[in-house]
């Protein structure tokens, strides 16, 4: 069995359409449909089922498709076992990140990672926490940084942070901030993102815990339109005290804590269960925990 042919496969089965794969892969698609075809030629079963919106794995190919990934973790495993004999550790890690994490790490990420793993390839993404499981899953991603994951069988996750969150709201004349129980929060308009956000499902969660659900003005998503809307008087906000620091004018705002009960987003270290991991990734995983530390401080679980 051709290597180069079953990475191939495994892209395309993955990303479910031969013109995706083929841009990632940079390789023109009808060479990437022809060693494909020949893999399934080699093997005397088809693995993929062509239709209109892409191509679905058979039940062939979704077996080919778990021991590939698995071969080709081994293979990159092999490769950086001898780089390292060389002194030296190599390969690509594949990191997603939720927009408001990315802001506060990437670039310690990125320049530890270079200062650490010069022969080493870094590719970090940002997504929703529900999405970024989803391509654990499917090897889109090695490692992720989830906001309050849903337990799955698939994913492994070490709890890293925890985030309270605040009623964000306008700032008038000479107000202060004070404590807003979570059921008065439920009859005010609420700026919030649309779902399955994990902030907003875990908003949900909770009000529906104690018998009552958001009222919702707006739903948009990205936590700089969010703050001005709130600035503009369209209704309030439940965020991190980060997320308003870092608004353009940090001033124009009240945070007040929400009491009964608190809401605390709980932020996990994520990676795909079973899967090999590789000595770039592991050193990755050490490294995000080391710059969660510095970020985050306190907001550690003990």
């Amino acid at each position: 069995m051709d290597l180069k042919q079953l990475e191939y496969f495994v892209h395309v089965a993955e990303l479910g359409s031969f013109t995706r794969a083929s841009n990632m892969l940079n390789i023109a698609q009808p060479a990437l449909s022809r060693q494909v075809r020949l893999l399934e030629v080699e093997l005397r079963q088809n693995l993929l089922s062509r239709n209109g919106r892409g191509v679905a794995t058979t039940e062939a190919g979704k077996l080919l498709l778990e021991h590939g990934r698995g071969i080709l973790h081994q293979v990159e495993r092999a490769r950086e076992d001898l780089a390292r004999v060389r002194g030296a550790v190599a390969g690509r890690v594949a990191v997603g990140l939720p927009p408001s994490i990315s802001k506060m790490m990437t670039v310690r990420l990125t320049r530890e990672f270079r200062k650490r793993l010069p022969n080493a390839t870094l590719s970090i993404s940002e997504g929703l926490s529900i999405s970024m499981q989803e391509w654990l899953l499917t090897g889109r991603l090695d490692i992720a940084l989830l906001y309050n994951p849903v337990p799955s069988a698939g994913v492994e996750t070490i709890p890293l942070a925890e985030e309270e969150l605040y009623l964000v709201t306008r700032r008038s004349g000479n107000a202060k901030s004070s404590p807003v129980s979570l059921k008065d929060i439920a009859t005010l308009p609420l700026v919030i993102p649309n779902r399955p956000n994990a902030f907003r499902m875990l908003i949900e969660a909770q009000m529906a815990s104690i018998g009552c659900k958001p009222l919702i003005g707006l739903e948009i998503d990205g936590v700089p339109a969010i703050l001005d809307l709130v600035a503009d008087g369209a209704g309030h906000a439940i965020l991190s005290k980060y997320a308003v620091s870092t608004a353009a004018k940090p001033d124009a705002y009240l945070i007040n804590r929400i009491v009964e009960p608190r809401l605390v987003s709980k932020l996990s270290l994520a990676t795909a269960a079973g899967r090999i991991t590789t000595l770039t990734q592991k050193a990755m995983l050490e490294l995000i925990q080391e710059v969660a530390r510095e970020v985050f401080g306190n907001a550690l679980p003990r």
